[in-house]
């Protein structure tokens, strides 16, 4: 699958085509739309199911590095939210220039201050789930290819390596897409 193909299945998913657009008319600098929402529609699609069966979130990741303050964060979510308050999802906005600020607390460990949100997406737990869709030029961005993706392989993110936590979100997304394989 190249990178057209994802994005259209990705567009499969009723809710990811609604965010996009909606996300791009906010303007948020470095804004995209990324995580399970994207990778587990394309599972779906592969297990026969609805696209957006099973999804419990929707990933926005942007990155204001004027304004670390939750404050300033809390005012984006809040703008966010109201604008896809008439979807029946649940959506989770995040400035990936904050996160090293509240990272350790929640899951442990250090966390690297980030320069950009594509620096984000590059640090998730599981190599072939670091994906995500520019809501601006609609590029996708995978910066370890979609291979992994589409063949079914959980592999640890040599850039983010935990153990612990891998296996943890790799049994997770088993649970639900049997088929998937860890690959330790």
């Amino acid at each position: 699958m190249d990178k057209q193909d994802f994005y259209s299945r990705v567009l499969s998913n009723p809710f990811n085509k609604e965010l996009l657009p909606r996300l791009a008319e906010i303007g948020l600098w470095q804004c995209y739309l990324t995580a399970g929402c994207l990778f587990q529609t394309i599972w779906n699609q592969m297990s026969d199911r609805a696209a957006e069966w099973g999804i419990k979130d929707y990933d926005v990741f942007y990155f204001d590095g004027d304004d670390l303050s939750w404050e300033a964060e809390d005012r984006v979510i809040r703008r966010v939210l109201e604008a896809v308050a008439d979807l029946s999802i649940s959506v989770e906005v995040r400035n990936q220039a904050r996160v090293h600020l509240w990272y350790a607390q929640r899951f442990g460990g250090a966390y690297p201050q980030l320069r950009s949100t594509r620096s984000g997406i590059d640090l998730y737990l599981i190599a072939g789930t670091c994906v995500g869709i520019d809501v601006q030029t609609s590029e996708v961005y995978a910066p370890d290819g979609l291979i992994d993706l589409t063949s079914g392989l959980l592999r640890m993110n040599p850039r983010n390596p935990g153990p612990d936590l891998f296996v943890q979100k790799a049994l997770s997304y088993q649970e639900r897409w049997p088929w998937l394989e860890i690959v330790r």
